[in-house]
């Protein structure tokens, strides 16, 4: 199914980005700078959205298809950038290597998220920023709720290994990150059952000290 996805992904997310998923790409990447890791990252919508002031930018996409489309994807101007096709939880790069890490739907899909998050940390330097956008499980709508309940042990099977009943807010805080800033808002013109959506930056500890959040 990979090379369908692909094949219809930009298509098929056109107005869920009009409506609000690149107001919010733009408004989270806007502040980012120095070393920068994104996972995940498809066919390079978050793109044209990073600054000036970042340096060195990784891409982690694991799916070939998705990486081809990555790879023309480039904008003239962008940062330089280098294109990984390891799986986050396997990426082989040194400890404390990025100012940040970006992850913009996501944590749906990877087989475990507590060892990519546990990863994430290893990679980011003391202080660095671990920036968010995700579709969560929709805990304030119960029937949608009970619709993710449902339809996700074939959900994840057709969609990429997404899964439609994460509470990846509560994984982050768990991870040992210090979340900064949340906020949870329904994904404009999306379906009822992937709406539900947690975005906002999360800091690993400068120290030595645990993280935990607020």
């Amino acid at each position: 199914m990979s090379w369908l996805m692909a094949a219809l992904y930009d298509r098929a997310m056109h107005g869920v980005e009009e409506a609000s998923l690149t107001r919010w790409r733009t408004d989270l990447l806007r502040d980012l700078s120095g070393d920068v890791l994104e996972v995940g990252a498809g066919t390079g919508a978050n793109l044209p959205l990073y600054p000036s002031t970042v340096r060195r930018l990784v891409l982690v996409e694991p799916d070939p298809h998705m990486r081809r489309r990555l790879r023309h994807r480039h904008p003239a101007g962008a940062p330089a950038l280098e294109i990984r096709p390891e799986r986050l939880e396997t990426l082989d790069l040194p400890p404390a290597s990025f100012d940040a890490v970006v992850a913009t739907l996501v944590f749906c899909s990877v087989p475990d998220q507590a060892a990519a998050l546990g990863h994430v940390m290893q990679l980011l330097r003391p202080g660095g920023r671990l920036v968010f956008l995700e579709h969560v499980a929709a805990d304030r709508d119960p029937q949608a709720q009970k619709w993710q309940r449902r339809l996700d042990p074939v959900w994840w099977r057709v969609a990429g290994g997404c899964r439609l009943t994460r509470r990846t807010e509560e994984a982050i805080r768990e991870a040992g990150f210090t979340i900064e800033r949340i906020e949870r808002e329904p994904m404009g013109k999306a379906p009822r059952v992937v709406r539900a959506t947690v975005r906002g930056v999360a800091r690993k500890p400068s120290g030595d000290g645990g993280g935990g959040g607020r």
